[in-house]
């Protein structure tokens, strides 16, 4: 290679390129080419994934995946993330176009711009400045980089870091530790990253009775009262009290449906679903196994059927406090001058499905827009995740 042959990557500009595709989930428009691209340059050996399946609503869907490695030595450092992004609200009201990418007095302006197009960008160009740098001085850094990006983070996520992992695993790829870019960020840079998640389920309820006329209840069986016993022993269940780092684990009755528009008609279902947000202390298994039995129990008190689907999303994960975490808060902290809290608060990410890999953490920009109309980022704070990441490469490459 000549000496100036590795290009450094601009990740405002890359940021811009990225946020131009409209790749709202599922659909790529040419997102993961274009980081393709980039990556190819930098000399990464890159690998489409691409997976098919049902996919949100019990639509087909054909989902984008990129794992890109450069190098073959141990560790290899992952970064994590996803060009997929939500969908944009109304478009008129935002101040550009939500693709446009426009830089207004130092703000980019996009969707994806913190979620987390932005947090690819940073970490592409920290890649860029650390090979460059290497091929000025004529040393190749040590071990692997490598990226693994998903186009399914923001919908079902069946067929995008899930599947990926999967067959990484079978085919025996190692990954010793991995970077997700979620906008980890509360209030400034650098201020928190995220080292556990907790786990979802959702469940789906229906309860089966007999339509009759309200004024003849001995010729149906009403099936809402036996929802509302089933639903209320739920919900009067603790859980847990919490796990280290953790919240107790918490069950919210999300919607109950009877859709019956007549006044004098006893329905012949009932339905509800719910939602568990789970710390360590439990595994979706057992709270599958916790749920079918209390439904079994007010099915044998009632006489009338019960049937629950379930769908857990991620298992609650957490990485322990180690030398793959003091790495990142020291690295982030000598970089912003803030030393971020390791949390385990917010909602979901993929990071859920890497933990069976390696240990895994979130970092990245603050996330107040993210999914809001006018998302957006100060170029400045881009170019200051990219040298806080270029820290925690070489600080995490060294342990």
């Amino acid at each position: 290679m000549s000496a100036a042959s590795t290009p450094v990557i601009d990740p405002v500009e890359l940021c811009r390129d990225l946020i131009r595709r409209p790749s709202v989930t599922p659909a790529d428009e040419g997102a993961m080419d274009t980081l393709q691209r980039v990556l190819t340059d930098l000399g990464f050996t890159c690998r489409r994934m691409a997976f098919e399946g049902p996919g949100g609503e019990g639509k087909e869907a054909r989902i984008e995946n990129l794992y890109a490695r450069r190098g073959t030595a141990s560790p290899n450092l992952c970064f994590a993330g996803h060009t997929d992004v939500v969908p944009t609200g109304e478009a008129a009201a935002w101040s550009s176009g939500p693709f446009a990418a426009e830089v207004k007095d130092g703000v980019l302006y996009g969707r994806g711009a913190v979620d987390m197009k932005g947090g690819i960008a940073a970490w592409v160009a920290a890649v860029s400045q650390i090979l460059s740098e290497g091929e000025r001085n004529d040393r190749e850094p040590g071990g692997s980089l490598s990226f693994l990006i998903t186009g399914d983070e923001e919908g079902p996520a069946l067929h995008g870091t899930k599947r990926v992992v999967e067959t990484l695993m079978a085919e025996g790829e190692v990954i010793d530790a991995c970077v997700v870019g979620e906008p980890s960020s509360q209030q400034q840079l650098g201020d928190m990253i995220k080292i556990g998640r907790r786990g979802s389920l959702n469940t789906w309820i229906t309860v089966h009775g007999k339509q009759g006329h309200v004024a003849y209840p001995d010729r149906a069986a009403n099936p809402a009262p036996v929802l509302v016993r089933l639903l209320s022993r739920l919900d009067a269940h603790v859980l847990d009290q919490g796990y280290e780092a953790f919240q107790p684990s918490n069950l919210e009755i999300t919607t109950v449906d009877i859709a019956n528009p007549a006044t004098n008609v006893i329905p012949a279902e009932a339905r509800a679903r719910l939602n568990i947000r789970f710390n360590p202390a439990q595994t979706g298994d057992g709270l599958i196994e916790w749920l079918n039995r209390e439904a079994g129990r007010v099915q044998a008190e009632t006489g009338l059927q019960i049937t629950l689907d379930h769908m857990c999303s991620g298992e609650a994960f957490l990485t322990p406090h180690g030398a793959f975490v003091t790495a990142v808060q020291d690295a982030v902290e000598a970089s912003t001058g803030i030393r971020p809290e390791a949390s385990t608060t917010g909602g979901t990410s993929d990071a859920r499905f890497i933990r069976a890999m390696c240990p895994v953490l979130e970092l990245g920009l603050v996330g107040q827009t993210m999914h809001q109309v006018d998302e957006r980022v100060p170029t400045a704070e881009l170019e200051a995740l990219t040298a806080a990441y270029r820290r925690v490469i070489e600080a995490v490459q060294a342990v």
